[in-house]
C-alpha cells in the first residue's frame, strides 16, 4: 500500500470539488490502487495558507471555505508566502490550481518549478504553464523522476493528452477543430433563441460559467490559449496565445444570429489549427455551422474536439455540460497516473 501526502495550492470551485471526489473515492482508490491519502496543505488566495504534517481534515477546510470563513480555525502551523507554503508542506504530490496568467504563465511556472524541485509530482488545470513552459517543466520532471501533468487544462476531464500520450502511439497530428469555450457556446445558443447578448453573458454569469468580466471569453482569449496549448502538446511546436489569429463573439448581433437560424445554421466560436508545412497556424473565430457539422449539435456549455491524424481520418471528443466536478475528474485522474508510473 502506497500513502501520498497531498498539497492543494488554489482551493476554489475546483479544488474543493477535487477535494469532496478524494473523499467520494478513498475507499475505490485504496480497494483498487492500494493508493492512501493524507492532505497536509491547503493555500487559497482569501481564506488562507495552513499546513500541518499530520494530515488535515479535508472535509472540514472544505465546509470552512464554503462558509467563507478562514483556514487559521483548523491549526495554528501557518505560512504565508506561496513558495514558502510549497517547501513547507511536506507533500508528495501538488495540485497546482492558480489563476491562469495567458501571458506569460507566471507566477504557476515558479511554483510548479518550486514544487518539482521539492520532490512533488505536479498536477495542474491551469493553462498558463502548459502554454509557456511545457517543455522545460516536462523536461524538468523527468529529471527528477517526477510527473507534470495537465489532463484538465483544455476539456475539464475529458482524457486528450492521456489519448494522444498512451492510446494512439506513432499517431502524427495534422490538424484539430472544435469548440473550446463553453461559455461563449451557452451565450451563442441563448442569443439563437432569443436573448440579447447582454441577457445571455448576465445568464452564464449567475450559474458561475462567465466571469464578473467575461473578455477572456467572448473575446476568444480563453479559446486561444487552449488551441495554443493543443498544438505545443500535441502537434510538438511552441504556440503562445498571441500567435492564434483571434476574432471573439462581440461582433455576432441578434439580427446576425437570427438570419444563420433563418438558413438552418448556427453561429459557433470555432477553434482550429492545421498544419503548412512544416509551420502551423492556429485560429479561432465565429464560424456558420451547417446541420451535416458535428459542431452543430453540441450546445448549451458542452464542448467537442475532433482530430484529424495520419493513421484516423477523424477522432471526436465531445464533453456535456462540464463543470468543477468533471475537471476535477481529469486531476484525479493524473495523480492516479503519476503516482501509478514509479
Amino acid at each position: 500500500m502506497a500513502h501520498y501526502k497531498l498539497a492543494f495550492l488554489g482551493f476554489g470551485n475546483v479544488g474543493q470539488a477535487l477535494a469532496v471526489l478524494l473523499l467520494r473515492k478513498k475507499q475505490e482508490l485504496k480497494e483498487q490502487y492500494d493508493i492512501t491519502f493524507t492532505v497536509t496543505g491547503i493555500a487559497t488566495a482569501r481564506h488562507g495558507k495552513i499546513v500541518n504534517l499530520a494530515g488535515l481534515d479535508l472535509n472540514g477546510a472544505v465546509q470552512l471555505v464554503r462558509t467563507g470563513n478562514n483556514l487559521n480555525l483548523m491549526t495554528k502551523t501557518l505560512t504565508f508566502d506561496t513558495p514558502d507554503f510549497i517547501m513547507k508542506c511536506g507533500a508528495d504530490v501538488l495540485f497546482e490550481n492558480s489563476p491562469v496568467n495567458h501571458t506569460n504563465g507566471q507566477p504557476a511556472v515558479q511554483y510548479i518549478q518550486t514544487a518539482l524541485d521539492c520532490g512533488m509530482h505536479v498536477i495542474t488545470a491551469n493553462k498558463g504553464p502548459v502554454v509557456h513552459a511545457h517543455q522545460a517543466l516536462t523536461d524538468q520532471a523527468a529529471r527528477l523522476g517526477k510527473k507534470f501533468l495537465f489532463e484538465s487544462t483544455v476539456m475539464d476531464g475529458a482524457p486528450i493528452f492521456s489519448l494522444f500520450r498512451e492510446s494512439l502511439p506513432a499517431a502524427r497530428l495534422k490538424a484539430f477543430r472544435g469548440i473550446l469555450n463553453s461559455t461563449t457556446n451557452l451565450i451563442l445558443g441563448r442569443m439563437e433563441k432569443g436573448e440579447s447578448y447582454e441577457q445571455a453573458v448576465k445568464h452564464a454569469q449567475s450559474i458561475g460559467i462567465a466571469e464578473t468580466d467575461p473578455s477572456s471569453d467572448v473575446d476568444g482569449w480563453d479559446a486561444a490559449i487552449k488551441v495554443a496549448a493543443l498544438i505545443t502538446v500535441l502537434m510538438g511546436i511552441p504556440f503562445k496565445p498571441q500567435q492564434v489569429e483571434r476574432t471573439g463573439i462581440r461582433e455576432l448581433s441578434a439580427d446576425k444570429i437570427a438570419a444563420a437560424k433563418a438558413q438552418g445554421k448556427r453561429w459557433k466560436l470555432v477553434c482550429k489549427a492545421w498544419r503548412e508545412g512544416e509551420t502551423v497556424r492556429g485560429r479561432v473565430a465565429p464560424e456558420l455551422v451547417a446541420p451535416d457539422s458535428p459542431l452543430f449539435s453540441v450546445n448549451g456549455a458542452s464542448s467537442i474536439v475532433e482530430f484529424e491524424t495520419d493513421t484516423l481520418s477523424r477522432l471526436a471528443i465531445v464533453e456535456n455540460d462540464p463543470g468543477p466536478d468533471t475537471t476535477a475528474y481529469g486531476l484525479l485522474a493524473d495523480f492516479i497516473n503519476a503516482v501509478r508510473a514509479r
